[in-house]
């Protein structure tokens, strides 16, 4: 009895893998889940690739974008985490749901980014840019870190979820900022998602907020925000007018958000091959690259579901590293 048990159950194991030998996968729509609100980055990269990726999984694949928001992009992680590894509920994962999430919640978030995943692939991303509502007094970054060390804790600091990279890229920053004197403090505001910062941004609900470069666009080209600063290496093209925080007298400051493609932990490894090679010539296609580059989403470059995970790995501690240099400690 106890062997033929162990027989059943380790059928269903091999299930999601038999499935897929056979060629039958997908025989039903894929679910792709974005852990965060329509509008936001994630969002805008998702449904690019999700165009032009499904045909290269056969004629009839069919791929939904599924917007599961929430805890800075866990809920929506935790969804697939849960899922079974049979190829029909992929996560678009991010830097907060991957990266900063973990790092700076870990007792609070429910997965392990690498263990608990399949790496597919890379799929782009872009550099943070730190905004202020387009009516503000500040006009400069400099402008900015002076107000809040005149008046320390005055200012409101909105970001899309406590442990999230808007977060956690603005408490760098004003740990940085701050110098020998100590973090500069603003009081912060989380919210659900990009947009609806933007949205408090717009209204002038809240004096400034760190932001993706892709999400904020918009409102940089309206001018119902303004750009003080850009959180990458060097000035982005879609915005070369922004200076970089380095350039601003914080030297090397570089974080920049990202998007991934992960399945639940266990995927068959012909599936993630097929699906690794179906997003590198998805991103390959100029069209996608340019309308990526025009909504502030660098594409990657092609990369391996072994590169991904490694990739993976070393922004997860580099995120750690900068929750113990800005000193922060959330869910602890």
């Amino acid at each position: 009895m106890r062997r033929r048990a162990l027989i059943a159950a380790a059928s269903l194991l091999a299930t999601p893998r038999l499935a897929f030998a056979q060629g039958s996968w997908p025989e039903r729509p894929v679910s792709l889940i974005v852990p965060f609100t329509p509008g936001g980055s994630t969002d805008i990269a998702a449904r690019i690739i999700a165009e032009r990726l499904a045909p290269k999984l056969g004629p009839n694949a069919r791929l939904i974008i599924e917007n599961r928001a929430g805890a800075g992009g866990s809920l929506g992680a935790d969804v697939v985490k849960r899922a079974n590894p049979d190829g029909y509920m992929l996560l678009v994962a991010t830097a907060s749901s991957h990266g900063t999430n973990p790092a700076a919640l870990p007792q609070t978030t429910p997965y392990d980014a690498l263990e608990d995943f399949s790496s597919i692939a890379i799929l782009g991303g872009g550099p943070m840019v730190i905004v202020v509502p387009g009516r503000s007094r500040f006009r400069t970054i400099q402008d900015l870190i002076a107000a809040m060390r005149a008046e320390p804790g005055r200012l409101s600091f909105a970001t899309s979820g406590a442990g999230g990279i808007g977060h956690l890229t603005g408490e760098y920053f004003m740990a940085r900022a701050g110098g020998a004197g100590g973090s500069l403090r603003s009081q912060h505001i989380p919210y659900r998602g990009g947009a609806q910062v933007l949205a408090a941004m717009a209204a002038g609900e809240v004096d400034w907020s760190c932001e993706v470069l892709a999400s904020a666009t918009p409102h940089l080209r309206d001018n119902t925000s303004r750009g003080l600063a850009i959180s990458g290496r060097t000035r982005h093209p879609l915005m070369p007018e922004i200076p970089t925080l380095a350039e601003s007298g914080l030297a090397d400051f570089d974080v920049t958000t990202w998007n991934m493609l992960l399945g639940p932990r266990n995927l068959p490894a012909p599936l993630v091959a097929r699906l690794n090679e179906a997003v590198n010539a998805t991103l390959a296609e100029p069209q996608v690259r340019d309308r990526m580059a025009t909504a502030g989403v660098d594409a990657a470059a092609p990369n391996t579901p072994a590169e991904a995970r490694a990739f993976l790995a070393a922004e997860l501690a580099k995120f750690r590293d900068i929750v113990r240099v800005a000193g922060i400690a959330l869910g602890r």
